[in-house]
């Protein structure tokens, strides 16, 4: 589990003025792993519901959701990761995202684990990805933190799906 916070620690918001500036992530575990998101990026966070299944799509593609009126695709991260599937429990959730690309604000969701935490993590305590050459596609990956006797993989998540993905994604949800 994350190292444990005070509660300014857990609710503090934005970069806090000076040469250590920090930002809030939310944490998220999958396949045993932590991994973390700029909150500022979290539009939601709700447990697992069936989706509406869109043919054709991606395999990590696990379809669609209404959600208040916007539909919203949803990916399994465990899929998109080529990680081996596991079945669905109570703590399954879906953290609803705001991405940009291609000049446009998008909203999709990403199926975790679990939710971890929320953490401020200094900028001076982020490490930047090892360079793995072009035999490992990491560009989702912003910096790695250490956080207690952990690390947690930081994720871009304009990174995380490629343009065509999107569109594939955005014209299969239309259908």
């Amino acid at each position: 589990m994350t190292q444990a916070m005070t509660t300014t620690e857990r609710t503090s918001g934005g970069p806090e003025s000076g040469d250590d500036a920090s930002n809030q992530f939310l944490t998220f575990s999958l396949a045993n792993e932590e991994y973390g998101v700029d909150i500022l990026r979290v539009q939601e966070i709700k447990g697992w519901t069936p989706v509406t299944i869109i043919p054709n799509a991606p395999d990590y593609l696990k379809g669609v959701l209404n959600l208040r009126g916007t539909i919203v695709p949803i990916v399994d991260l465990r899929m998109r990761f080529n990680l081996d599937t596991v079945e669905y429990t109570p703590t399954t959730v879906v953290i609803v995202l705001s991405l940009v690309t291609e000049g446009r604000e998008r909203t999709f969701g990403i199926v975790v684990d679990a939710v971890s935490d929320v953490l401020n993590i200094a900028a001076t305590d982020i490490r930047p990805k090892p360079d793995f050459g072009t035999a490992v596609d990491a560009d989702f990956i912003n910096g790695l933190a250490t956080v207690g006797d952990h690390m947690v993989m930081l994720l871009d998540i304009d990174c995380l799906l490629r343009p065509d993905e999107i569109r594939e994604i955005t014209s299969a949800g239309s259908e």
